[in-house]
């Protein structure tokens, strides 16, 4: 991929994930209570067609990113079974599911006499959803090169991974359920944060190829070789090599 195609398609994609972080916080905004992300396109919301388009655009944001970012891989064997890129794809494709089927008023957690198939089908999506977003993090705090986005990604990792876990218990035992949902929304902004700065990383990416610590670059050096002092013996433009089993020599 040329360089300024890679420079506009990860724009195209930092411009949507942007866009996306404002209208669903615009969106949150505008409610006076204290809801889930996904309640905001919960049926009958004011705010159900915004969440719904913001959701749209992370999806469009994040293959962009994600394809201009294939090249992309992590160091340790089990994080390189596949790229980040290829997490990233999974992450969206399950985000545009959970942005099609949206929960019932209130987005109850789907069990017991509260169970309906909408809220299972998109908590389930939202769920792989978001922990696909966070392996991909992941994945990059291990990745070949990049070293400034390594220690960004690792800390945006380890952050999205408590405060979403946090919040998620919170929904699930129906405990303190008010401040389980600011701290999705904090999940959620530093995790779309995480992709734009992901972006624009690779926007700014030069077109050699990635190294690593260790991979880096060294310069070659020549040593000289001086053939008598390793006891070979040296006849004009040929190198006469004694072999230990045979009388004769190999002449190169």
């Amino acid at each position: 991929m040329s360089r300024p195609l890679r420079r506009v398609l990860a724009a195209i994609g930092i411009a949507c994930i942007l866009v996306a972080l404002v209208v669903i916080w615009i969106a949150r905004l505008t409610i006076p209570r204290d809801v889930y992300v996904s309640e905001l396109g919960a049926t009958g919301m004011p705010t159900a067609r915004w969440f719904q388009a913001a959701l749209v655009l992370i999806v469009i944001g994040g293959v962009a990113i994600g394809w201009v970012g294939r090249g992309i891989r992590s160091r340790p064997r089990i994080l390189n079974l596949w790229s980040p890129s290829t997490t990233l794809f999974v992450s969206c494709a399950f985000f545009l599911v959970a942005s099609q089927v949206t929960c019932t008023p209130g987005c109850p957690v789907p069990y017991g006499p509260l169970f309906t198939w909408p809220d299972f089908i998109h908590t389930t999506a939202a769920v792989i959803a978001f922990a696909a977003a966070v392996l991909t993090i992941v994945q990059c705090a291990f990745a070949v090169g990049h070293r400034a986005l390594r220690v960004f990604s690792l800390v945006a990792g380890i952050a999205v991974a408590v405060i979403a876990g946090a919040g998620g218990l919170m929904s699930l035992l129906d405990w303190n359920a008010g401040f389980g949902s600011r701290l999705e929304f904090v999940a959620t902004t530093i995790g779309l944060a995480w992709i734009s700065v992901f972006g624009l990383v690779l926007a700014l990416q030069r077109d050699q190829q990635i190294v690593g610590e260790d991979d880096e670059p060294v310069d070659l050096v020549l040593v000289p070789v001086d053939p008598p002092a390793l006891g070979v013996g040296v006849h004009g433009d040929e190198v006469v090599v004694p072999l230990p089993d045979d009388e004769g020599a190999l002449r190169t």
